[in-house]
């Protein structure tokens, strides 16, 4: 390479030096603004979390310490004197107050606490049907059979985690209207059902016998 050459180079090594200092002091500032976005961002990420986390706990104690009261009309008046600070917090307040309620003798203050939570749209299904089917269980020596078997009836719908739950509260509404044959012929299916847990089978297998009837055998083995 000849020295005309090399000057040259360096030459065009210094004009493009100068034209990078020239976009970073004009447009060097965005960079920057990048920078502090995506820093800042990530912060405030941790920063809520960290919030979240506080109040989750925060929550948690003053359950814990509403809990701690001897009786039952206690608790639930100690629990009913939080606030919640998200509806997942709100709806485990909610089921503890309901539970307190309906210890204390408090049904239908248990049921709507329970109902509230049925008719929240922000919680998970799960939750929801939870809540109803507990608030029906509640009521039945209040509600009307048929209202109580249209509504087990759709917490027993294909793929729902109550199903087999529901079908054994449909089941006792038939044996209270004296249908015992339907309720011997969906208490089997209840045995007979793959997703049906040892408890389920085993209550299922008592009230089948209480009913005069006999449990299927289930994978060889006889229930009862």
């Amino acid at each position: 390479m000849s020295d005309a050459d090399s000057f040259i180079d360096e030459v065009t090594d210094e004009v493009r030096r100068d034209r990078l200092f020239a976009l970073l002091r004009r447009y060097g500032w965005i960079a920057i603004v990048v920078i502090v976005a995506v820093v800042g961002g990530a912060s405030y990420n941790e920063y809520r979390k960290a919030q979240q986390t506080a109040a989750a706990e925060a929550l948690g104690d003053q359950m814990l310490a509403a809990m701690d009261a001897d009786a039952p009309a206690d608790r639930a008046e100690a629990l009913a004197g939080i606030s919640p600070t998200s509806a997942g917090g709100g709806a485990v307040l909610d089921f503890l107050t309901a539970a307190a309620r309906a210890e204390a003798g408090d049904t239908e203050a248990a049921v709507a606490a329970l109902e509230e939570i049925a008719r929240n749209g922000d919680l998970e299904p799960i939750y929801r049907d939870i809540a109803g089917f507990k608030a029906l269980v509640l009521q039945a020596d209040t509600l009307e059979a048929s209202d109580r078997r249209q509504r087990f009836e759709a917490l027993a719908r294909p793929g729902g985690a109550l199903r087999l739950l529901a079908e054994e509260q449909l089941a006792l509404i038939d044996v209270s209207e004296g249908q015992t044959e339907a309720a011997l012929d969906r208490l089997q299916q209840i045995l007979q059902d793959a997703e049906a847990n040892t408890t389920l089978r085993q209550r299922v297998s008592q009230v089948i016998v209480a009913l005069g009837g006999t449990p299927a055998t289930v994978s060889g083995v006889q229930q009862g």
